[in-house]
């Protein structure tokens, strides 16, 4: 094994040339490898700035990077927005008054209200400092804004602007020893001219103090961060938090391909069970210039012991402060009341609470608590938080788990009775009132896991009103009056474009569903694309897994599969939309070609699928996410004539972590495998995601040992190719490094390695996506098929 490693890479590099004489396709991979380049730049981000014009990134002349496009519905036409018409747009995120009727918004660290019926603007600051976070407050007669730490306030009838707080690290007071302070009172009993010039002293502190009260109160940050600042609609008080930021060690990363032509070091990030930065919250009273923090002591199940320590019974557990992040009041429209949303440092529970600001209590409103971990659309991780005030300003809504699916709820804040305003096995996405406050908008997979359309329904729940009709994926942007609909729709086979629909709320008759942009190339249209088929097999404890299917024709079927893993693990991917893997999309067309069936499989812990779905990995990753694997190679064996000598697996990020499972410990099912980016060991990952599945390598070891490929290096069978880029801040170089000092220990020979020095986790030199998939190529067709 002594100098495998350089070997193999190049043995590597002169073969990949040759390994694309062997494809069979019209599609070779250096074309497909350039992804937008040659499929052609998609439409995104659409906003309406009036009810007229719908704005949106696109790049139809394939130049250096997207540009702003605008359709306007009366001309229709679409035109490149001009530099200063760009400039002058207001921000997309804006916050509105109780009546809607002007908005305040923070854009190049400037502050700006905006007149909603006049569409006038005012530009309230310009300075280089930075200006952020605009909110009405005092009864809309003021906007509080945040720069340089503390919180300002600009009247809107006069223009006054004043200092709210002001935050500082105060120096400790130095008190006398005991010995001095008895020189002191000596010195001051024997002279009289100290006696004098000490009480002139005090007279003229006395006097300074009166000024004292007409500044902000000095508030003692501690040597802590201040975060989140924000004032009540009456004015009356500032809520913030104070961050203790852990200090622990990060991964240093070096550059090897420079322009220097030094190795550099990168500072990335440190590793999962590193302590945590610690949060508060306080209140600061304005009128009666004190603080206090926000107490929750009494929320429901503080004190809870994880499940998975009972595999521990000679371990403590110890986590003094559950408590990770505190989010900023939600207010309701009247300013009566506010709500705070919580979150545990174990990711188990959720809460929200009334907020108390007269003293910091909290009253309990709703406990989310999963034994995994809490998540979901409109709940948290890989997800914005939904979460509001019903029209009533005595209800709450908020997105929840507890029927096994992501659905809306209410609750009351004084009798906290609950009600579920959607049901069924399906998710909500997205789900916002209305102007008019008489109905819900939101997305769902309502009719398929795979298939997202926007409805309506009545503000208090009741029937839903479909509003789109395309199968696929449906991400609809409502015009500011609410009766035009600006959608970015896909169907597998066809990429995203822009459309334009009436509301059909609103319309007086049929909708017409209007496309704006074509941005597909004459290249890629004129390859068939396959619409893969969606399908279900049974897993072997029952489960209904669904997956995407590619099916060669029956004259050049070689009996030989390929799976491929999505990454992520929540994520989906056997769908009916477009697919965020385009590009191994299109690879799949060209395995297809070459005689190959493909398998896309949705597997326990893929998102859509609801509660349990999301949680089958919970403390054992490469457990149910590998066996579904498994499950749809039996699938392809028993049901499309597969031959079990013939089945390859490959996949990025999770997926290649799951490959590199799948080689290890299923290794009488995969002949090949390609893993990409791969995690190794599940102990070197961040804390965000790994923490939540496998809890920490020092309370829930078992976890991470049963978790991690590193640990079953030695069942390594087939063959193998590890790919992976060096400066990636993701996934780290150093898991491959140490798995490939694994595999020398062991003595495996069938495992290659190839590495792309200037590549982070994402690829974006086409010619290192071209390297890459030849060689997965070449893989296939040798160990495969035999052919080199």
């Amino acid at each position: 094994m002594k100098n495998h490693f350089f070997l193999t890479l190049i043995s590597l590099f002169t073969a990949v040339a040759v390994s694309q004489n062997t494809n069979t396709s019209t599609l070779q991979i250096e074309t497909i490898m350039k992804g937008n380049d040659f499929i052609g730049h998609l439409p995104s981000n659409p906003e309406w700035y009036d009810n007229n014009n719908v704005y949106f990134d696109w790049n139809p002349d394939n130049a250096f990077s997207d540009s702003l496009y605008v359709y306007n519905l009366k001309t229709d036409k679409v035109s490149k927005v001009d530099f200063e018409t760009e400039y002058n747009l207001p921000a997309s995120y804006a916050v509105f008054n109780a009546s809607r009727t002007k908005k305040v918004y923070s854009k190049y660290g400037d502050i700006y209200i905006t007149d909603v019926k006049t569409n006038s603007t005012t530009r309230i600051t310009q300075t280089l400092e930075r200006e952020s976070n605009p909110h009405f407050t005092l009864n809309d007669t003021q906007i509080a804004y945040v720069k340089n730490g503390n919180l300002f306030t600009w009247t809107l009838k006069t223009g006054e602007t004043k200092q709210v707080t002001n935050f500082k690290k105060v120096k400790a007071e130095v008190k006398d020893t005991e010995k001095d302070a008895w020189l002191k009172e000596d010195q001051l009993a024997m002279f009289t001219v100290l006696q004098e010039r000490k009480a002139k002293a005090d007279m003229r502190d006395s006097l300074l103090k009166r000024y004292e009260v007409k500044k902000p109160l000095e508030i003692d940050t501690k040597g802590r961060a201040i975060r989140n600042q924000q004032m009540s609609p009456d004015g009356n008080y500032v809520t913030y938090l104070t961050v203790k930021y852990a200090k622990n060690k990060r991964t240093i990363m070096p550059h090897y391909v420079t322009e220097s032509g030094y190795t550099e070091d990168e500072n990335t990030r440190s590793k999962v069970g590193d302590e945590q930065s610690v949060y508060e919250m306080h209140i600061y009273d304005v009128k009666n210039r004190k603080t206090y923090p926000v107490v929750l002591d009494n929320l429901e199940g503080l004190d809870y012991i994880p499940e998975y320590t009972k595999d521990y019974p000679n371990k403590t557990y110890v986590n003094e402060n559950r408590i990770e992040y505190i989010s900023n009041p939600y207010w309701n429209t009247t300013g009566s009341k506010a709500i705070i949303n919580i979150t545990s440092n174990d990711y188990k529970d959720r809460w929200i609470a009334l907020l108390n600001l007269d003293n910091g209590t909290i009253k309990n409103v709703d406990h989310q608590h999963d034994e995994a971990w809490i998540a979901g659309p409109g709940i948290g991780w890989f997800s914005n938080l939904s979460l509001g005030w019903m029209p009533d300003n005595e209800n709450i809504w908020f997105m929840s788990e507890k029927s096994g699916y992501a659905h809306l709820y209410t609750t009351n804040v004084r009798t906290l009775k609950t009600k579920a305003l959607t049901s069924g096995k399906f998710e909500i996405y997205n789900p916002k009132i209305s102007n008019d406050k008489t109905r819900w908008y939101f997305t769902a997979n309502k009719n398929h896991p795979g298939d997202r359309q926007f409805y309506t329904m009545p503000i208090k729940g009741g029937k839903h009103e479909q509003l789109t009709e395309n199968v696929g994926r449906n991400d609809v942007v409502l015009s500011p009056d609410e009766k035009q609909m600006a959608i970015l729709y896909s169907f597998s086979n066809k990429p995203t474009e822009l459309y334009v629909k009436q509301n059909p709320v609103y319309a007086k008759g049929e909708t017409i569903l209007k496309q704006v942009t074509h941005s597909t190339t004459k290249t890629f249209n004129t390859y068939a694309w396959r619409a893969p088929e969606v399908i279900t097999f049974k897993a072997d404890d029952g489960a209904q897994v669904h997956a995407r299917l590619y099916q060669p024709k029956s004259s050049v079927k070689n009996n030989a599969a390929v799976i491929f893993v999505h990454g992520a693990g929540y994520l989906q991917n056997a769908h009916k939309w477009w697919s965020s893997y385009y590009r191994e999309y299109m690879f799949h067309n060209l395995l297809v070609d070459n005689g190959y069936t493909v398998l896309d499989i949705d597997y326990r812990a893929s998102a859509g699928y609801g509660r349990d779905w999301r949680t089958g990995i919970y403390r054992h990753m490469g457990g149910k996410d590998l066996s579904d694997q498994v499950d749809g190679a039996e699938y392809l064996i028993s049901n499309l004539g597969i031959d079990k000598n013939k089945v390859g697996i490959y996949g990025g990020s999770y997926g290649g972590f799951i490959t590199l499972m799948g080689m290890f410990n299923a290794a009488d099912t995969f002949k090949a495998g390609a893993a990409i980016r791969s995690v190794g060991d599940w102990a070197a990952y961040n804390h965000g995601y790994t923490a939540r599945i496998l809890n920490t390598p020092v309370t829930d070891s078992i976890a991470y040992k049963r978790s991690s490929p590193i640990y079953f290096a030695d069942g390594l069978k087939g063959d193998l190719l590890i790919l992976h880029g060096m400066i990636d801040d993701n996934v780290h170089f150093q898991d491959m490094v140490r798995l490939s000092q694994r595999l020398i220990e062991l003595g495996k020979e069938n495992w290659e390695m190839a590495i792309y020095p200037v590549e982070r986790h994402g690829f974006v030199e086409p010619s290192s996506w071209t390297d890459e998939y030849t060689r997965i190529f070449k893989l296939f067709q040798k160990s495969l098929l035999g052919i080199e």
